[in-house]
Order: C-alpha cells, then sequence, then structure tokens
C-alpha cells in the first residue's frame, strides 16, 4: 500500500499550481493533506481523479488549519478530532481504518514566533495526542501517523540546528516530546532507510532557500513497531513544488 502525506499550504491554492495533476500521477492508495484551510463546500465543485475520495476535517475558523484525506480504498470508519473539545477545534486530526492499520492524518500545532504557543503544544496537545495514539492502538490494530509534526527531531534534520535552537519546531520540549513518542513503540520510518542529513521537506520561502536546500524535516510518516517488518520504502519529494513543503511518502507491503 502507498501512501502520500503533504502540507499543501491552502488546498485551493494547490490546485491552482497542479494538486489534480500530481495527484493523477503519484499512484498512491492514499492521500493525506494538511493545512487546507478549506471546507468541503469550498472544493465540491472540484473533479478528483478517478477514484479518490475525499474525507475531510476543517477548522471552525474559515481558511485556517484542516486536514483531508483522499483514498481509493474504502475506510471501515472515519473519526475526525482526537475527542477531545479542547483540541478539536482546529481540524488537525482525521482518522480513517482499514483492514490493516489506523491511518492518522494530524497537522501539529506550530509554537510560533516568539515560542507564543509553545505550553499549549509541548504541555497540552503533544501528551493528548500521544495518549490518543495508543488508545487507538489499544482497541486491536497498528497504526500510521503522518503529517506536518512541526518539529525537527535531531540536528540533522534542518540545516542550521544552531541558529534554530530554541526557535519553534526546534526547541527540547519539541524534540523531547516527540522522543517520548518513538520511545513508546513507535517508528520513523524515513530514518529506517535513510541515516544521513540533507533531506528536508519545508523551506522558509525566503531567502531562495529551497534552492540552496536550506530546509527542515518536519513532515513525516510514523508507524506502529509492529509494522516495522512490513516498510517497503519512505520518501521526501523535494521536486513538488506546489507548496512551501513537499510529499513525503511510504510504502507498506
Amino acid at each position: 500500500m502507498k501512501l502520500v502525506s503533504w502540507n499543501v499550504n491552502g488546498v485551493r491554492a494547490a490546485l491552482k499550481k497542479g494538486l489534480l495533476e500530481y495527484l493523477e500521477g503519484c499512484g498512491a492508495d492514499a492521500v493525506c493533506l494538511q493545512e487546507t484551510k478549506a471546507h468541503p463546500g469550498d472544493v465540491a465543485h472540484v473533479p478528483w481523479p478517478a477514484g479518490y475520495r475525499p474525507y475531510w476535517n476543517s477548522a471552525q475558523k474559515k481558511g485556517y488549519s484542516g486536514t483531508a484525506i483522499l483514498t481509493r480504498r474504502e475506510p471501515l470508519s472515519v473519526t475526525p478530532g482526537i475527542g477531545s473539545e479542547a483540541h478539536d477545534q482546529e481540524g488537525r486530526v482525521l482518522t480513517l481504518e482499514f483492514p490493516e492499520f489506523r491511518l492518522v492524518n494530524v497537522y501539529q500545532p506550530n509554537s510560533q514566533r516568539g515560542l507564543t504557543r509553545l505550553a499549549y503544544r509541548a504541555q497540552e496537545w503533544d501528551p493528548a495526542f500521544l495518549a490518543f495514539l495508543k488508545r487507538l492502538e489499544r482497541k486491536g490494530k497498528p497504526v500510521v501517523f503522518c503529517g506536518d509534526l512541526n518539529v525537527a527531531h535531531t540536528e540533522i534534520d534542518l540545516a542550521n540546528p544552531k541558529t534554530n535552537r530554541r526557535n519553534a519546531g526546534f526547541t527540547d520540549e519539541e524534540r523531547d516530546n516527540f522522543t517520548r513518542v518513538l520511545s513508546r513503540g513507535f517508528v520513523d520510518t524515513f530514518r529506517e532507510f535513510e541515516k544521513g542529513p540533507g533531506h528536508y521537506s519545508w523551506w522558509s520561502q525566503m531567502g531562495d532557500c529551497r534552492t540552496r536546500n536550506i530546509g527542515w524535516r518536519v513532515d513525516y510518516f510514523v508507524v506502529s513497531e509492529k509494522l516495522r517488518g512490513a516498510l517497503t520504502g519512505a520518501w521526501i519529494s523535494p521536486q513538488v513544488m506546489e507548496s512551501d513543503h513537499c510529499p513525503v511518502g511510504l510504502e507498506l507491503s
């Protein structure tokens, strides 16, 4: 099964830049989109490629946040949010259940410039999301979760670690919380196949950063330990230019 995750930085903008053409050619069974900034009615006219059915979890606030999954496989169930009113107003999580596993699409909160949202992110959201993942596992199926996690885990996951210490996405709190997720029985799939630096999924739109590959790896596929043996490939697609993020992918046997 081939899966793709992509922060499109506004699905309506991405549609104008070639999102449909990408979907037609990517060959994925399911594509998880983050930061859709749209409600289903905003894109009801879109002719999604044959076989894809979209599912949405939109933020209450118009033009903000939001997640969607386009899938060629009919899910057994669809669940928006993590079951917490305190965390489910921004459309950040959408879960589809398949026979083999549960697929969780997440757009994790950004700690923001000046770390104005770090306390919420690190002390409230991260623990609540991890607890949600473990509840899903206890239901008897492994979990695949993906999306823009808004954290570069280690120093090789961004081009300039020294100058970005204490910046949003590279604080000790965010990195430690992701380490905690991995220690609770989850696998960062890209690092199963690629151990080296220089692989990024987001680039600032300032200073020609993308051309110079001055980026961050903040988009991930993470799976339950039970699925480690089913991993056949994980990749990043920096050549896809329709957003400031690029797609990342996973293949499971």
